[in-house]
């Protein structure tokens, strides 16, 4: 199969021709086109021999290739002699004034037949984003300056400024997925990922194609190998379409962390259906909205929230994902459905499933927000593990919620590495270590509030565990205080590894153990592939190194829009995440505070204006403002400040009632006080800076 890309740069044709002549300088200098060794004395030309390895889709192949062409400064081409089949070429053109246009070609051709032509077909896409990368690569160091240059440097602004050295063979090794098995499986595996995509039901089908015993899931319920989640999801597939769940539809999940919203994902993902994830936390009128606006087909749901879902699941197909007991749901059971279905492979779809998570808008009303399938599945996956040192077939707690996009990122990330998870519907500190240590967990995904919980937890409780397997405990969803990961380190060793993103963005950067000891409070270093512009806040040029301005990112992983309609503001192919932040002279990201009023309280997304309305609606007041303070277990809680209607004096409490009556429980302020008016402007605006000063706690006491 034959794979093309090209590119014109700003240079004459030697300059760029200074940049790819010699092969054995492209590891850590261009992306995508694997490392070359050199054979023999001499320097690049004619009948050069080089050791290259690559990536070709998820597997790392490699050979020994001649340079067969060799013409300054225009052609460059090779051929393998010893490895996989393939030939590769650049070519470089006159384009205008001192512009050239280079173009990279790689054929190359799998072993085997039907297999192998399947193969090639699965790897294209892989293939192609790796050409793309490195004439990307290659126009940057060539040109040196750019929008996206100026400020960060080539190696933050190309791959990322831990990933540009890396190659991707070389993580994907660390990683463990390439190891010796039965050959048999490794082509079923193979089978599944051509079938489906890469999708859940491909990373359910492959992992037990591969390793059918090895258990998947560890819940309360008790164990699951790969093999059983399989021909579950199957069975649960075949019985949601003789439901009338088809392909396109939307599945709705409202569960907590078990087996159930796995099982339900991947059945939707065999069926080609839209997943959407609902927030447990959510109030009954918010999912009502939600589920209006989304329109989903069918509620999988844990039975404690029948209640909540009383509207929002009329005129809907309704089923149990977890009895609280047994024999008590009001509608059918997963088990129910499970043991009615076929659990022999499903057809695939002719399209993909998306998965829909729900995040804020401007108005703090909850978006959907879809992502798309990535045309290099390989890419997304070298992306993380090129910060966060995840090892396949290993076991992860998930302390996380799945519904969150942290949680639900190492759902979807284990499902590659064919790792365990070790799963408990609700987030107990001393139960989660209990956990990691029972089943002895490599990894733990957590949200910063639950390592502040942790770290509450008596001395010697902490001390009962013992957690000497646990390699790394990933973190996101709220800004990590630098002293609470020094604390947590100090006790239990180099391994935080604190995302920065959000459901937009998926990703922007990455703090590992050292950069949050070097620079406590740091969000980090871009990771592979991923590219950070900051820009002026009142235009989009890009501010000096070390000036604060709006976070922008660019990767394979953003989102395609809120399914309501609109989007994040883009600048250049360049996504905003609505934080302001600044770089050091290492590249290291600091965010510095929204660009915006968003509130990040434990993780979550809370707009005032939303709390603000509903307090208003509350016939004791007469107008309200909210704010974010700083909290010690939160990172940040909400204050209302209200004026009362004439007379009226509803108390605090009534007041944080009445919010958590109506919104989710991380929207109900830890304060509220009352004003006899609201400072405002000329224009009658209010003035929320003074408020920020009456909210916050006097010098020398804490927060």
């Amino acid at each position: 199969m034959r794979v093309e890309e090209s590119i014109e740069i700003a240079a004459s044709q030697e300059e760029v021709w200074a940049e790819v002549h010699d092969p054995s300088r492209y590891g850590g200098r261009l992306e995508g086109v694997g490392t070359w060794e050199p054979q023999g004395e001499g320097g690049p030309g004619l009948g050069a021999r080089y050791r290259m390895r690559l990536m070709i889709g998820p597997t790392l192949v490699g050979g020994l290739v001649e340079m067969v062409e060799y013409e300054e400064p225009s052609e460059l081409a090779w051929t393998s002699i010893l490895g996989i089949d393939q030939r590769g070429r650049w070519r470089l053109r006159p384009a205008g004034e001192r512009t050239t246009k280079a173009t990279l070609r790689l054929y190359y051709q799998a072993p085997g037949r039907l297999f192998g032509a399947a193969a090639d077909r699965l790897a294209a896409p892989s293939v192609r984003a790796g050409l793309r990368a490195a004439l990307r690569s290659l126009k940057a160091h060539v040109e040196g300056t750019g929008p996206a240059g100026r400020g960060l440097g080539v190696r933050a602004r190309v791959a990322g400024a831990a990933g540009a050295a890396v190659d991707g063979a070389r993580v994907v090794a660390q990683s463990r997925l390439i190891h010796p098995e039965r050959p048999d499986r490794l082509l079923r595996g193979a089978a599944a990922l051509a079938r489906y995509g890469p999708t859940a039901a491909a990373g359910l089908a492959a992992s037990a194609a591969r390793f059918p015993d090895r258990p998947a899931i560890i819940d309360e319920a008790g164990a699951l190998t790969f093999s059983e989640v399989h021909r579950r999801t199957n069975a649960l597939a075949h019985a949601l379409s003789d439901a009338g769940v088809v392909e396109g539809d939307g599945v709705a999940v409202m569960c907590r962390n078990h087996r159930g919203f796995v099982e339900a994902v991947g059945a939707a993902s065999k069926l080609g259906a839209n997943a959407l994830l609902l927030n447990t936390s959510f109030a009954g009128p918010q999912l009502s909205d939600v589920v209006k606006r989304e329109k989903p087909r069918a509620i999988v749901y844990d039975q404690e929230f029948t209640d909540l879902l009383a509207d929002a699941g009329r005129r809907r197909k309704r089923f149990v994902a977890w009895e609280e007991d047994p024999g008590t749901a009001a509608d059918p059971t997963l088990e129910d459905l499970i043991a009615e279905g076929d659990p022999d492979d499903v057809v695939a779809p002719s399209g993909e499933g998306r998965i829909v998570i729900l995040t804020s808008g401007t108005t703090g009303t909850p978006k959907g927000a879809s992502r798309p399938t990535p045309s290099n599945s390989v890419a997304p996956l070298i992306s993380m593990l090129s910060r966060i040192p995840l090892r396949a077939r290993e076991t992860t707690v998930i302390a996380a919620p799945l519904f969150h996009s942290w949680g639900f990122a190492h759902l979807a990330l284990g499902l590659t590495l064919s790792s365990t998870y070790v799963l408990r519907r609700r987030f107990d500190p001393e139960e989660t270590l209990a956990a990691a240590a029972r089943h002895r967990a490599r990894t733990l995904v957590a949200v910063p509030v639950m390592i502040q919980r942790i770290m509450e937890l008596p001395p010697e409780t902490r001390r009962r565990w013992d957690l000497s397997s646990l390699g790394v405990v990933a973190l996101s969803g709220s800004a990590l205080p630098g002293d609470l990961a020094a604390r947590f380190m100090d006790e239990f060793g180099e391994v935080i590894y604190s995302l920065y993103g959000s459901t937009e963005v998926a990703w922007a950067t990455v703090a590992a153990p050292e950069d949050l000891r070097a620079a406590p409070g740091t969000a980090g270093l871009p990771p592979r592939g991923t590219e950070l512009r900051i820009l002026a806040e009142d235009d989009d040029v890009e501010v000096s190194p070390g000036g604060t301005g709006r976070i922008f990112v660019r990767n394979d992983m953003l989102f395609e829009g809120y399914t309501g309609g609109g989007s994040k503001d883009m600048v250049g192919g360049f996504m905003s995440t609505g934080d302001l932040g600044r770089v050091d002279d290492e590249g290291r990201l600091y965010v510095e505070g929204r660009d915006d009023e968003m509130i990040v309280s434990g993780g979550e997304n809370v707009f005032p204006r939303e709390v603000e309305d509903l307090l208003a609606g509350h016939g004791d007041v007469y107008e309200a403002a909210v704010i974010g303070v700083e909290d010690e277990r939160f990172g940040q809680a909400l204050k209302a400040f209200v004026v009362t209607r004439d007379g009226k004096r509803p108390s605090a409490e009534e007041l944080k009632a009445h919010v958590k009556a109506n919104l989710a429980r991380f929207k109900v302020p830890r304060d509220v006080e009352l004003l006899d008016e609201l400072p405002r402007n000329s224009t009658g605006k209010v003035v929320k800076r003074e408020l920020t000063v009456r909210g916050a706690p006097p010098p020398g006491d804490p927060p």
